[in-house]
């Protein structure tokens, strides 16, 4: 069984001392769209290497969460996401948290599994954990945290619950292939391109 817990506006003190003692800490969110100057966050989801998963609900206007600021910002805990570009532009733009350091698992897999097109997280978790997502509750209104069903919260939770193990078979790809280097350099490039991003740039590298 899931261990689940929701935090409101931000994490308690006994979860934050609790995440920081991980070195790895999975991260998704859940927002209204995928625009971050329209579209509001509304969840912040994590997971240790033990398996808890935290959501922290957002209101509207929130614009601090200093304990998850605090997490986020930890150099001490690898963040990972799936696809991290949105998700670091969405914690910046309305909690102004410059999140650090981070592994994306969309960058890994398109680096490390050339041999398939499948990047989304619901492939790669059929593929390297061998587990179907329910991906149902995707497309769902995320902006009532008070009034989220079972159904959003595990879909919340599953988000995040395989991010670490699929860190480690992609690493081991990423190092068997003599792509790791690349990839890391990938990373690093992120708050760069967060910020293009949010100044609304489509793409400064064409012609």
């Amino acid at each position: 069984m899931l261990n689940f817990q929701v935090c409101d506006r931000d994490l308690d003190e006994g979860t934050l001392k609790r995440y920081l003692e991980a070195e790895e800490i999975a991260v998704d969110t859940e927002t209204m769209g995928l625009n971050p100057h329209r579209d509001r966050l509304c969840l912040v989801q994590l997971c240790n290497a033990a398996g808890e998963v935290t959501a922290v609900r957002i209101q509207k206007g929130q614009t601090q969460a200093p304990n998850l600021q605090h997490l986020l910002t930890a150099a001490s805990a690898l963040k990972i996401f799936h696809f991290a570009r949105f998700d670091l532009a969405t914690l910046r733009h309305h909690l102004n948290i410059s999140v650090f350091p981070v592994f994306c698992t969309k960058i890994a897999s398109k680096l490390a599994r050339t041999y398939t097109t499948q990047h989304g997280l619901k492939a790669l978790v059929q593929e390297l954990e061998n587990v179907e997502l329910d991906k149902s509750a995707q497309s769902s209104d995320w902006g009532n945290p008070q009034n989220l069903s079972e159904e959003q919260l595990q879909y919340a939770a599953n988000d995040v619950r395989y991010l670490i193990p699929l860190r480690h078979k992609l690493t081991s790809m990423l190092a068997r292939e003599e792509r790791y280097s690349i990839a890391q350099e990938c990373f690093q490039c992120l708050p760069t391109l967060v910020t293009l991003d949010l100044l609304q740039y489509k793409d400064v590298f064409e012609h």
